[in-house]
């Protein structure tokens, strides 16, 4: 696999996707939630979005190490996660029942896609276009 257009595709679906259910869950919520959604998405976009052209890389250099950065990512999420939480709530003071059902709907929907992607991309180069 290489870091070409292909290779590209399912982040630009992940982040198609995104930003339609974003849309979406604005339109049916109403305006008086916007940010509650759009920060509720945008952690857990961009951390999927940087893992998996993390994976990639890895899994294209040196395959074996795929195991050592799933668990590393995994920790900077753990961290990451956990201040951009507290900062949402405490510091930009959004309401904390719309922006944890926005962020827990990314964050699962995000990772269960991504974990998808990781056994396809496991299971050879022609099952993750």
């Amino acid at each position: 696999m290489t870091a070409g257009p292909a290779a590209s595709r399912p982040l630009a679906w992940m982040i198609a996707g995104s930003l339609a259910a974003c849309g979406i869950a604005i339109v049916v919520s109403g305006q008086a939630v916007a940010r509650e959604i759009v920060f509720g998405m945008a952690a857990p976009l961009t951390s999927t979005v940087l893992s998996w052209r993390r994976l990639e890389r890895a899994h294209v250099s040196a395959p074996e190490r795929l195991t050592n950065v799933m668990i590393s990512a995994f920790g900077i999420k753990m961290l990451f996660f956990g201040v951009y939480v507290v900062v949402m709530l405490a510091g930009l003071s959004l309401r904390p029942l719309p922006f944890i059902l926005s962020f827990t709907s990314y964050y699962v929907t995000l990772h269960l896609i991504e974990a998808s992607l990781l056994k396809r991309l496991l299971a050879g180069p022609q099952s993750v276009h």
